[in-house]
C-alpha cells in the first residue's frame, strides 16, 4: 500500500482517517507480502511460515484431532502425506493448473491434506456443504465446472459424473494415494503457481439473492495468512500455554473454518474438530484436549452463557474466544464475562469476499468495548459511503461499509454482472452493511442494506 509521506502526515492516527481521500486506513502495522510477480502458492507460503515460526517445535507436534473418533496427525504425517496425495495425484490423474476440484466431504482428517494437495498443483478447490441439497449442489456443479471431485461413500451419490470422475476419501485407493514410498518431493515446487491464479471458491449468498461462487487467488489467502501469523505472534498471551489449541466450531467447507485450518498449520499449533457439531460434545473436547481457543458466532456464546452442562466440564484451559458472523449485544458479553472472567471474547467482522477477517478487536483493552467488531484488519483500507449521495463520510457518521485491500475476493465464478456491482473499477468491495467507524477508529456494524438472515453460519 506504501503511501506517500504527505498522505501518512493527513491520516489521523488516532482513527486512520484520511481527510484527502476521505478513506479509513488500518492503525495496525502493515504486514509485508511476497512481490506479487513472485510463482508461489499458498501452501508453499503456509510451510515457509510454518519453518520460519519460533513455535514450529519438531514434526511430532500434533497438527490436528478429530475429536469425534480420536484419530490425529503429527505435522511430520501431515507433510509427508499431503505431498505423497499430490505426488499420486498428479500420476494418476491429468489434472492441470486451473482445473476445479469439487469437494463434497464432512470435517475429517483427510479434507486438510486434500486442500494442501490440490491448491500445492495449481488446482482449484471448491468446498461444499455435505448436507447442500441435490439441488444446490447442481446449480454449484454448473458455476464451477469442476473436472474431479472427491467425497465420501456416503456423499458420493449427490454428484453428477464428471471428467475424471469422483475419488471416494475412505476407500482404500485414497488412503493409498497418502503413504507412497517413492514420492516425488518436489513436486509442489515444480508446478508454477501464480499469485494471481484462483486458489478456492467458496460459496456466499454474496449482499443478496442465489448462492454465488467467490474467487480467492493464492495471493488473497497468503495476505489473510500473513496478517493471522503476525497478529498471533504479536498478541502471545502470558496466560496461555506456549502452545495454542484451537477447537473448530465453523465446518471445515466454509471460508472460516477453512482460514482456521491454514492459520493454525503456519504457526505450528493444533487443531480440533469434530464431523458433527453438538454442544456438550464441544465441552468434552475443551476439557479433554485442554483447547485454549475458539471461534464461536453469537448463539454460541449466549450457549455458554445459559446452560448448566458447562458446570460438568473443566473450561479452565480457554483462555480466548473470537466471535462472529453477527454482532454481539452488551447484556450478553457481561453475563459470559460474569460466568468466565479469565477469557477474553474479541468480536471481528468479515466476509466470504474478504477471505475471511476485515476487522477484529485485539487484547483485552479491545475486547472490553461492547457492540464493536474492532478496528480494520492490517493492510485494510476502508469507506463509509452514503448509500443516496455516494458521498464518503468521517467518523461517526453511517453508510455503507465498503473496503479494499489484499484479501478482497478476485470476483465471482462465471457472474461477471454480479461482481462489477460488488468490487468497483479501484478495487473498493461493496459490503452491504451499514456501518460507523467512531472517533478511534473502531467498527460498528447498524445494519443491512438489503436484509439477509444468516443461521449457524449458512445463509
Amino acid at each position: 500500500m506504501g503511501e506517500s509521506a504527505d498522505r501518512r502526515r493527513s491520516i489521523d492516527p488516532t482513527n486512520g482517517f484520511c481527510r484527502q481521500t476521505r478513506t479509513f486506513h488500518s492503525l495496525r502495522p502493515e504486514v509485508p507480502l511476497p512481490p506479487p510477480s513472485q510463482l508461489l502458492s499458498l501452501p508453499q507460503f503456509t510451510l515457509s511460515l510454518l519453518r520460519s515460526s519460533a513455535t514450529a517445535s519438531d514434526g511430532d507436534t500434533t497438527f490436528a484431532v478429530n475429536a469425534t473418533n480420536g484419530h490425529s496427525i503429527s505435522y511430520s504425517e501431515f507433510i509427508a502425506q499431503f505431498l505423497s496425495l499430490a505426488h499420486s495425484l498428479q500420476k494418476n490423474y491429468s489434472l492441470s493448473r486451473n482445473d476445479v476440484a469439487f469437494i463434497l466431504s464432512p470435517p475429517s482428517l483427510h479434507v486438510p491434506l486434500l486442500y494442501f494437495a490440490l491448491m500445492s498443483l495449481g488446482v482449484v478447490i471448491s468446498p461444499v456443504n455435505p448436507l447442500s441439497s441435490d439441488s444446490e449442489i447442481a446449480h454449484q456443479v454448473q458455476l464451477t465446472k469442476p473436472v474431479i471431485a472427491f467425497a465420501t461413500s456416503k456423499t458420493s451419490s449427490k454428484l453428477p459424473s464428471l471428467k475424471l470422475g469422483t475419488i471416494i476419501l475412505d476407500s482404500p485407493e485414497f488412503i493409498s494415494f497418502l503413504s507412497k514410498q517413492d514420492v516425488d518431493h518436489d513436486v509442489i515446487n515444480r508446478v508454477q503457481v501464480s499469485q494471481h491464479d484462483t486458489a478456492a471458491i467458496f460459496y456466499s449468498s454474496g449482499t443478496t439473492g442465489r448462492v454465488k461462487g467467490v474467487m480467492l487467488s493464492h495471493r488473497n489467502l497468503i495476505a489473510m495468512i500473513a496478517g493471522f501469523n503476525h497478529s498471533r505472534h504479536g498478541q502471545k498471551d502470558t496466560r496461555a500455554p506456549s502452545r495454542t489449541v484451537s477447537f473448530f466450531t465453523v465446518p471445515l467447507f466454509h471460508v472460516y473454518g477453512f482460514f482456521m485450518m491454514v492459520g493454525v498449520f503456519s504457526m505450528g499449533e493444533t487443531a480440533i474438530f469434530t464431523e458433527r457439531f453438538d454442544f456438550e460434545g464441544m465441552l468434552r473436547a475443551i476439557e479433554k484436549y485442554k483447547v485454549t481457543y475458539m471461534p464461536v458466532s453469537p448463539p454460541l456464546v449466549v450457549a455458554l452463557t445459559k446452560s448448566d452442562l458447562t458446570k460438568k466440564y473443566d473450561l479452565s484451559s480457554l483462555t480466548k474466544l473470537g466471535c462472529g458472523g453477527a454482532p454481539l449485544g452488551k447484556e450478553v458479553t457481561e453475563l459470559f464475562k460474569e460466568k468466565f472472567p479469565t477469557v477474553e471474547l474479541n468480536q471481528g467482522y468479515g466476509l466470504t469476499e474478504t477471505g475471511g477477517g476485515a476487522a477484529r478487536a485485539e487484547g483485552p483493552e479491545e475486547a472490553a468495548r461492547y457492540g464493536t467488531v474492532g478496528r480494520l484488519s492490517e493492510n485494510t483500507e476502508a469507506k463509509i459511503v452514503d448509500p443516496v449521495t455516494g458521498e464518503a463520510l468521517p467518523p461517526g457518521q453511517r453508510g455503507e461499509l465498503w473496503l479494499r485491500g489484499p484479501t478482497v475476493m478476485k470476483g465471482y465464478v462465471g457472474n461477471e454482472k454480479a461482481t462489477a456491482e460488488t468490487v468497483d473499477s479501484d478495487g473498493w468491495l461493496k459490503t452491504g452493511d451499514i456501518c460507523y467507524f467512531d472517533s478511534e477508529g473502531f467498527l460498528y456494524i447498524v445494519d443491512r442494506l438489503k436484509e439477509l438472515i444468516k443461521y449457524k453460519a449458512y445463509q
